[in-house]
């Protein structure tokens, strides 16, 4: 009898072909969305392995209901969603996969810079609905990218790629890290003065309990008013509410995100709220690269070998 899989959100067939020879594949149907947690709690009474997305919560109770479950492979760099205390508990592996999405994400991260920068979604609107008739010395004029002062928050592989990124455009590279780097070309900052001086502000740091809330009122009264803050981190690693109003009242220029942090019932700005601020702000969802067997995970690859192990027995 084969060991069962369960993946929690449809993949290419290339991607899971391979696995069909010594594994029984089970699969949500959709490939836009994720299987809901009930029905995660359902299959993995009977799997042996969990493919999960970083949008699956994988906490107690989903462990709970998994007798045989040895081992979660998650989809992403990042594993926030996943209770490693319960993983250890139960004693399951936990697999993530680093450095697949390094370049791609350091692409999208300076295509939001250049897009803030620029005001390339204001732009694009402005031509879409017709509101534009005709160029205007100031109009549009966004702020200089080359020769800027670029701060980087979180210098692991994505930071250094996003560094090498902002030193092609000739940018001034500061950095904060919990840890100093011996990078050429790039300074180590306190988060003050890093805040203070870089008129980009990008965040790549793991969301965890040191980070929660890192960039608040205080951080944002830091920087200077021609600034941008850009996260393409995780969202709670911003306060949004102090974002929205240092956008809204101009203490800061402009701002771009990839993340936002998911409702707990609380009341705070929407993405909508952000682009109706009239400040420059192209806050939404990015994506990211998932081409499998290029830049993807491979088609080869085995949930059970799938990245990096960082919880085990």
């Amino acid at each position: 009898m084969k060991p069962i899989i369960y993946i929690t959100q449809k993949l290419p067939d290339e991607a899971v072909a391979e696995l069909q020879n010594s594994y029984e594949v089970r699969m949500w149907h959709d490939d836009q969305t994720s299987a809901p947690k009930e029905e995660i709690i359902n299959q993995v009474k009977e799997a042996h392995a969990l493919w999960a997305m970083l949008s699956n919560q994988i906490d107690e109770e989903v462990f709970e209901a998994a007798p045989n479950l040895k081992v979660v492979a998650n989809l992403a760099v990042g594993y926030n969603n996943i209770d490693l205390d319960a993983a250890r508990k139960h004693g399951v592996m936990v697999t993530n996969t680093p450095e697949v999405l390094t370049e791609a994400t350091a692409d999208l991260t300076f295509a939001l810079l250049l897009a803030t920068a620029r005001r390339i979604i204001e732009a694009e609107k402005s031509v879409r609905s017709g509101d534009w008739k005709s160029w205007s010395p100031m109009g549009m004029a966004g702020q200089q990218v080359g020769g800027a002062t670029l701060g980087i928050i979180g210098m692991g592989r994505i930071g250094e790629a996003v560094a090498r990124r902002g030193q092609g455009f000739g940018m001034n590279v500061l950095y904060h890290n919990r840890t100093r780097r011996s990078l050429e070309d790039v300074k180590y900052a306190e988060l003050d003065d890093l805040l203070q001086n870089s008129d980009f502000v990008v965040i790549l740091t793991p969301l965890t309990e040191e980070t929660k809330g890192m960039i608040s009122e205080r951080e944002l009264s830091l920087m200077k008013d021609t600034a941008c803050l850009i996260n393409v981190a995780r969202g709670g690693i911003v306060d949004e509410q102090a974002l929205y109003e240092a956008l809204k009242s101009e203490k800061i220029w402009g701002g771009g995100s990839g993340r936002f942090r998911k409702g707990t019932g609380a009341i705070r700005p929407s993405a909508s709220d952000f682009a109706e601020c009239d400040r420059p702000s192209p806050y939404r969802k990015c994506g990211h690269s998932n081409t499998f067997g290029n830049d993807g995970i491979e088609c080869r690859s085995d949930p059970f070998l799938l990245g990096r192990a960082f919880c085990q027995k």
